[in-house]
C-alpha cells in the first residue's frame, strides 16, 4: 500500500496487520470498532480490504485443493492483490 494515512487514530499499516483477524472475527470488539472507523474514512483501505476479503472467501471455498491446485490459487490471489485481475 503506497499511502500511509492515519484515520480515526489508526494508521493504514495497522489495518493491514489486523485484516486477517478482522475478517475471521478474532479481534476484540474495541479494536474491531477502531478498524471499522478507519475503513469508513479511508477509501484506500476500504477498497483493498474489499479485494482482500473477496480473495480470502474464494480461497476458503477451495479448501480441498491438491498441492498443485493450491499453487495456482496462490498465484491468482497474488495477481488479484496486485490489481492484475478484476
Amino acid at each position: 500500500m503506497a499511502v500511509e494515512r492515519e484515520v480515526a487514530g489508526v494508521r493504514c499499516g495497522e489495518v493491514l496487520a489486523d485484516l486477517s483477524e478482522y475478517l475471521d472475527g478474532e479481534l476484540p470488539a474495541e479494536r474491531r470498532a477502531q478498524l471499522e472507523a478507519h475503513l469508513r474514512g479511508c477509501t484506500v483501505c476500504e477498497r483493498f480490504g474489499g479485494s482482500f476479503s473477496t480473495a480470502i472467501q474464494a480461497l476458503r471455498q477451495e479448501e480441498t485443493l491438491e498441492a498443485s491446485e493450491a499453487s495456482n490459487v496462490f498465484s491468482r490471489l497474488r495477481s488479484r492483490l496486485e490489481g492484475k485481475m478484476p
